[in-house]
């Protein structure tokens, strides 16, 4: 099945917590828009660690933390059922 809209959108989402993969999720995706996961993922965890937070401001340092450790996490979810299902990432 393809992705239903925006690949980068759909990592975003992640990112703020709204949406999670899972190997589930993940079974309905062919290997080419699994490798458009990926880039995509990646493609907003570079867009989030460029953002300057000030130090002082703790509520927005945890929040570019946290979406960076949501990024990570989906990336590792990814990565590990391509591993599984031995498809080339």
């Amino acid at each position: 099945m393809a992705i239903s809209g925006n690949p980068k959108k759909m990592a975003q989402d992640i990112a703020d917590g709204f949406f999670s993969l899972s190997p589930p999720v993940l079974k309905q995706y062919t290997p080419a828009d699994i490798k458009i996961i990926l880039n995509n993922l990646a493609l907003v965890k570079r867009q989030v660690r460029q953002i300057q937070v000030p130090v002082e401001d703790i509520p927005l340092v945890k929040a570019k933390n946290m979406q960076i450790s949501r990024l990570n996490q989906a990336e590792t979810v990814v990565r590990s059922y391509c591993k599984k299902k031995r498809i080339p990432f």
